[in-house]
């Protein structure tokens, strides 16, 4: 049984200062490269991120592993005694860190609480992951589960008298560099690469410390790192948390309308022309050429009906999708109400676009939104851009993913978000 199944972090005090033989250390990292591996493998957003981070040896600071978000430091004989399971889960722990921004998120937070809310949030994503086996001395309790560090850390603050902070502290599998703990040392980086000081390719003699310039450089290359990775491992594959940051980071903030004008003028593309000169040359007696849109826009546009939208939201959205096309010269606007089925199938161009405000929105009974992929299918309809208004509440399926460019606008909430294309709020931005 490895010492970690009874140690707690305190016993790994005694590794710090060791100076590993050559060989204890190629084994160390032998061991990181084949769970690294694994990873990839098995959890392939968890390998991506790893793969990233350098791999240096930290015997002389650290007991245990650490991450400034670029490197990953090690403790050769910490490393030694975790099975390879509890590795995978360990280099699953630093990546998250460096996900979550743990080093840069803390403010003037009392670093100590905010370290022991940082694992309790990595290391329930971990096991919610199924990420190599929970090292036993880590922190976990599942009533912080789908918690932020923010709020972990309001319920240790506000139950600080009721806990044993030294003895959670114990339990945290690694090192936490925020650039607390040590301040007062005399360490001020990652130790000299001279020969004579031996080979430190590979060693950090010192505890990091960043600028805080390089901790933005840092957190906006593992804001890249994180998009790339998570794009390559499919959204399911995800923790809620790495979910709904990225959904931060991805979703617009504009109002669904402008949202919608930047996606339809995305779908075509321009040149320029004489045939439609631009008014930008006539102050200076000159003709420029102007715009000229290559082709015509070709949407789809269909409206849930089951029963959540007003009157009145149904003119509006009428009303702002016509002022919408209006602006393009040539479409044509497939547009239909549905429920189990579609309803009421019309199309709209340029010559008509003045009737949609009469277009009449019918339905009313169940919400199945594979009937619109079907209707498009059998009617032939490609569009280059389908949207869909609805509250967010398929009884099944979101429909097909592979058939056309989507987007979703959700009334009713903020927080839905569909499982493929491109998801909006129409109360995004709504004054209440």
């Amino acid at each position: 049984m490895s010492k970690t199944t009874t140690a707690n972090k305190e016993e790994f005090k005694d590794f710090v200062g060791c100076i590993t033989d050559p060989k204890t250390d190629r084994d160390a990292r032998e061991k990181i490269i084949g769970a690294r591996i694994a990873l990839l493998i098995k959890a392939p957003f968890f390998g991506n991120l790893a793969t990233r981070l350098e791999i240096v040896n930290a015997d002389e600071w650290c007991g245990t592993a650490a991450t400034d978000g670029r490197k990953f430091y090690y403790n050769s004989e910490f490393i030694k005694t975790l099975p390879p399971k509890q590795l995978e889960f360990l280099i699953g722990h630093e990546v998250l860190h460096c996900v979550y921004d743990h080093m840069g998120r803390r403010g003037d937070r009392d670093p100590r609480l905010w370290n022991i809310a940082d694992d309790y949030c990595v290391n329930q994503d971990l096991c919610d992951q199924r990420i190599g086996e929970k090292i036993p001395i880590g922190l976990f309790d599942e009533k912080y589960r789908n918690m932020s560090a923010e709020e972990v850390y309001d319920d240790l603050y506000k139950n600080a008298e009721k806990i044993n902070v030294d003895d959670l502290i114990k339990q945290l599998v690694d090192e936490h560099l925020d650039g607390v703990e040590d301040e007062d040392e005399g360490n001020s980086g990652e130790g000299e690469d001279e020969d004579d000081k031996g080979d430190s390719k590979n060693k950090s003699p010192a505890k990091p410390k960043l600028s805080e310039e390089e901790k933005k450089e840092i957190r906006d290359e593992m804001k890249n790192a994180v998009l790339t990775a998570a794009q390559s491992a499919g959204s399911e594959n995800l923790p809620s948390g790495v979910r709904k940051m990225i959904k931060d980071l991805t979703t617009p903030q504009l109002n669904w309308n402008e949202l919608l004008q930047q996606q339809l003028l995305s779908t075509i593309k321009a040149d320029y022309t004489f045939a439609r000169p631009s008014r930008r040359g006539w102050h200076m007696d000159a003709i420029l050429p102007g715009n000229d849109l290559e082709q015509k826009i070709d949407i789809a546009l269909c409206i849930d009906t089951s029963g959540s939208m007003s009157d009145e939201t149904l003119h509006n959205i009428k009303s702002e999708v016509a002022g919408i096309m209006e602006a393009f010269g040539s479409f044509n606007l497939h547009i239909w109400c549905f429920d189990t089925q579609v309803h009421n199938p019309q199309v709209f161009t340029e010559d008509n676009i003045d009737e949609l405000l009469d277009y009449e929105c019918i339905g009313g009974g169940g919400t199945d939104f594979d009937a619109n992929w079907k209707y498009m299918k059998n009617e032939g309809i490609e569009p280059k851009k389908f949207v869909m208004f609805t509250d967010g509440y398929p009884w099944d399926s979101w429909g097909d993913p592979n058939y056309c460019d989507t987007l979703f606008v959700i009334h009713g909430s903020t927080t839905i978000e569909a499982p493929f294309g491109l998801t909006t709020y129409y109360d995004l931005g709504k004054k209440s």
